[in-house]
């Protein structure tokens, strides 16, 4: 058996593997969808949802459905998809398994700006939701920019100084959203303290229509960058060597991941950790080929957040648990797991 023979039948596999992977972590996307359905504080059967869907169901079962529970879920899974894929680009752009859009500042500027709006906006009509991710991507670029300035040194970026400013960043900006709520009155507070736990506020289509055309714009211009963030993570000497203009790509993809969070983040709140768990889920299922591991690491991320919205949903019932506090439960020690097998 030759060696040529030998590299096909390890690729193929790898390909086999992968294609696995995929289909796997869509049929757990699609059951958790159908249980989410069934979730609530008005249960519903799944034979009441067919009957919904075909139109056949009562008034409330229709108000239920529709108005409330099919866009929070999508909702849900657009979130966990942004902030999965950002969470992704961050951490190879960087070569930084700790990369994280919360981590790194972007989530917290991003609510500043919106925080800012909501403290300024003249009157008391709701904020338009459409406004909300365009707001949100000037405060998280504006905070990606500082957190890599503070940490670019000497012609690169160390990573635990990326990590160690990030967190600086973001407890300055957090601090000073501390202050501002100080200030709120009380419709505005309400709005601002459940945004700040992680509350998914998407019970409407049209914060589904706010998240939905980021994304559809972002995640395909990510994805056409999979094969130049394959070679980055080669090192920056043999990017360079084989023809990419390093610095260029670097911008083109730091963009594309805060547009993708701060989009999330306007519409979700501060749900952290999803950008750091889902890549790593995804790494470890189907490896660092971002050709695979960034739909892997979206399809993780829906369900992530779709799991974590569900348990916050049910838990307390008929209260609800914020999907962000529910997410930390989890994303903090995974955390302080990661930093502690961090070598540098």
């Amino acid at each position: 058996m030759t060696i040529r023979s030998l590299w096909s039948d390890s690729s193929q596999s790898r390909t086999r593997r992968t294609r696995t992977v995929m289909i796997a972590l869509v049929l757990l996307l699609v059951a958790a969808l159908l249980v989410s359905l069934d979730t609530g504080y008005i249960r519903m059967s799944p034979v009441e949802v067919v009957r919904t869907f075909a139109g056949a169901g009562s008034t409330e079962d229709q108000l239920a459905l529709y108005s409330f529970r099919l866009p929070r879920l999508f909702i849900a899974v657009l979130l966990g998809v942004g902030l999965a894929v950002s969470g992704c680009v961050l951490q190879g752009v960087s070569r930084n398994a700790l990369a994280d859009p919360g981590i790194l500042g972007i989530n917290a500027g991003a609510g500043l700006v919106v925080m800012l709006f909501t403290f300024l906006y003249p009157t008391n009509d709701a904020v338009p939701t459409w406004l909300l991710p365009c707001l949100a991507c000037v405060g998280g670029g504006f905070a990606g920019w500082l957190t890599y300035a503070l940490s670019y040194r000497h012609g690169g970026v160390s990573p635990v100084r990326l990590v160690l400013s990030g967190v600086a960043v973001a407890a300055g900006i957090d601090a000073a959203m501390i202050v501002l709520t100080v200030r709120l009155n009380p419709d505005r507070y309400q709005f601002v303290s459940e945004w700040l736990a992680g509350s998914i506020l998407g019970s409407s289509w049209a914060f589904v229509l706010a998240l939905l055309p980021w994304l559809l714009v972002l995640l395909p211009f990510v994805y056409s960058q999979a094969a130049v963030l394959n070679v980055l993570n080669l090192g920056e000497e043999m990017a360079a060597g084989l023809g990419i203009r390093v610095e260029r790509a670097r911008i083109r993809l730091l963009a594309g991941a805060v547009g993708l969070a701060a989009a999330a983040v306007a519409v979700g709140g501060a749900i952290s950790f999803v950008g750091l768990i889902a890549p790593h889920l995804a790494r470890r299922l189907v490896g660092s080929n971002h050709l695979a591991l960034l739909p892997a690491s979206a399809l993780v991320g829906g369900l992530l957040v779709l799991v974590a919205d569900t348990i916050g949903r049910t838990v307390l019932q008929p209260s609800e648990i914020p999907t962000g506090i529910v997410v930390a439960v989890v994303g903090a020690p995974y955390f302080l797991y990661l930093l502690a097998k961090s070598d540098s």
